[in-house]
C-alpha cells in the first residue's frame, strides 16, 4: 500500500464508519496520545522498564495508531503525504549528506 492509497483508506473508512473526521484539535490530542502509548511500549521492550501485568507488546499496533491519526490529520488539512514525504527525503539528503559519515558519535 502506497501513502496515498493509505490516506485513501483512511478517507474511505471515515466516510463510511467513522462519520466524520475528528476537529483537527481533537486529532493532534489524539495523535499525542497515541505518541505517548508508543512510548510506553518502547520504554518496556527496549528500556528499563518492565511491562506491567496485563500490558502486551503491541509495538506495531501502537505505530499503525500513530500512523491513522497522522494521516487524518493530512486527509482533513489537505496534506498530500507522499509530496511532502518526498521532499522531507530531497531534503534531509542535500543537507545532512555529509553530517552523520562524518559523525564521530556513529562510527563507534
Amino acid at each position: 500500500m502506497t501513502i496515498k492509497e493509505a490516506q485513501q483508506a483512511v478517507d474511505q473508512w471515515i466516510k463510511e464508519y467513522g462519520v466524520r473526521y475528528f476537529s483537527e484539535l481533537t486529532n493532534m490530542a489524539v495523535l499525542t496520545e497515541e505518541v505517548g502509548e508508543l512510548a510506553r511500549v518502547i520504554a518496556r521492550k527496549y528500556g528499563d522498564q518492565s511491562f506491567k501485568p496485563g500490558e502486551k507488546d503491541n509495538l506495531g499496533e501502537e505505530m499503525a495508531d500513530v500512523l491513522w491519526v497522522l494521516l487524518c490529520l493530512a486527509n482533513q488539512t489537505g496534506v498530500d503525504l507522499t509530496t511532502e514525504f518526498n521532499k522531507s527525503i530531497a531534503k534531509k539528503t542535500q543537507r545532512d549528506a555529509l553530517r552523520h559519515i562524518e559523525n564521530p558519535k556513529l562510527l563507534a
